[in-house]
């Protein structure tokens, strides 16, 4: 696939080094060279310097026959514009713009359409680290939680503790424990080392489980690997940009929130826009302040300015003041892995959550949703099964019978509401969404060819 990045700002970097790898054809645009010097000299791909709207900038982009243009510079307006050009000029298919100011997102359904801007699809990374830490909140205990098909299955990667009835057990005791209940779990990392499991893998404490069920049993697995925590009732948010006020808007009818921002006058307009949110202005790291505010009775600090050294430096002083759980937003790929699975409980990447969400549309046949998962190295994807039994190389067939690349999973089946964890006996049918595991990203392909249907396979 032929794709053009606009900005080499950290999304747009994360999301090029994710593509180039699987064998697209990646082309960068930005204004700082040094930005795509550096890329140029660890990746196979184009870059360009230049003004992203610029018709002249895009014709030599390649513009004209790009499968997939997707804008992610820091300005709305420019990403709107190049979204314009590329329309008007070169009738680029599709195009992908991030939008960030919530006064265009409150009326994208009067503005983005091809008679107005043309924007198919629009990617706002403020809401969707808002719904990703609202999901973590609502599951304690949770690492990562995506929802798939409509919300009626999901992944969840948690880790296994003394406490949790199915650790020291193999995995298949998971069926005698709740018999009434099916779960598949794809993948177990140990020490930094990935297990394949199977039915006879014992689950240690420490262990980082992914399972995959229908959603309402989310609780109950985890119930399994865990002592379930009691639901947050009271948290400290340290910032007051988009993300942090999106979090409190969402949360503050069902939990205690009291909110730290450093700047006086942001923090005098927060406590007026924000109804049941108590505002604080002060610094995060003042220990006298966090006294003062209990912190040992917090269960969960979220630190979300945006910088990564104060929000790590604050959480790891909330954790050594009492705070029970710290979750820290991280603008730095390299910062994610240092600090989690630590003192720090969970790091979340706008920038990965964001390439979850282009995945989808960036993915071949007929993907409808594609998760991220261990910071980009796995995917799980969603597909809806389309053709016959003499186009499709996998409807009409068990699951035992498809040649599936080594680590890939099929967990999970929606068909007509109805939520079936594989077994190997499934037969796939039309309409089917299917939920695959992909252990290893190079296998995308692989399972792209194998999923799309041709009016050549008989």
């Amino acid at each position: 696939m032929k794709i053009i990045i606009l900005g080499a700002g950290q999304v747009g970097t994360t999301l090029a080094e994710n593509l180039v790898s699987e064998d697209n054809d990646i082309t960068l645009v930005d204004n700082k060279q040094a930005y795509l010097d550096s890329l140029q000299e660890k990746h196979d791909l184009r870059v360009i310097e230049g003004n992203a709207s610029s018709p002249s900038v895009l014709r030599q982009a390649g513009a004209a026959d790009a499968d997939l243009l997707v804008a992610v510079t820091s300005s709305d307006e420019v990403n709107m514009v190049a979204c314009q050009v590329a329309y008007t000029l070169f009738n680029t298919p599709v195009k992908v713009a991030r939008i960030r100011n919530n006064e265009y997102l409150r009326e994208k359904d009067k503005l983005f359409q091809n008679t107005m801007i043309p924007i198919d699809h629009i990617i706002s990374p403020e809401r969707l680290v808002t719904e990703e830490i609202t999901r973590l909140i609502n599951y304690p205990g949770a690492l990562q939680i995506s929802h798939l098909a409509e919300d009626l299955v999901s992944i969840v990667v948690v880790r296994a503790y003394y406490g949790g009835p199915l650790v020291g057990y193999p995995i298949s005791a998971l069926k005698d424990h709740l018999p009434h209940i099916d779960c598949k779990i794809v993948a177990i990392k140990r020490q930094d080392k990935m297990i394949r499991p199977q039915g006879s893998t014992i689950v240690e404490a420490g262990d980082e489980v992914t399972f995959i069920c229908a959603t309402i049993h989310i609780k109950a697995i985890m119930s399994e690997l865990q002592r379930l925590e009691r639901p947050y009732k009271r948290m400290i948010i340290i910032g007051g940009g988009n993300i942090a006020v999106g979090v409190a808007t969402k949360l503050e009818n069902q939990c205690s929130i009291k909110l730290i921002e450093r700047n006086p006058k942001r923090a005098t307009q927060l406590a007026e826009d924000l109804s049941k949110t108590l505002v604080f202005q002060g610094d995060p790291s003042d220990e006298s302040l966090l006294f003062e505010e209990n912190i040992e009775a917090t269960d969960v600090f979220l630190c979300l300015t945006s910088d990564d050294e104060t929000n790590i430096m604050s959480a790891l002083l909330a954790k050594r003041l009492g705070a029970k759980n710290a979750m820290v937003l991280i603008q730095r790929m390299a910062y994610v892995n240092l600090v989690q699975g630590g003192t720090i409980d969970i790091a979340i990447s706008p920038q990965q959550t964001t390439v979850s969400a282009m995945l989808s549309y960036v993915r071949k046949g007929d993907v409808v949703n594609a998760v991220s998962m261990r910071h980009g190295l796995a995917e799980v994807q969603e597909i809806v099964l389309h053709g016959n039994e003499s186009t499709s190389q996998v409807i009409g067939r068990r699951i035992e019978a498809l040649k599936l690349p080594v680590g890939t999973v099929i967990a999970a089946i929606v068909r007509n509401e109805e939520v079936i964890i594989a077994k190997r006996q499934v037969v796939l049918a039309e309409n089917d969404h299917v939920i695959i595991y992909i252990n290893d990203k190079k296998s995308v392909s692989e399972i792209e060819k194998l999923f799309q249907p041709s009016a050549f396979f008989i």
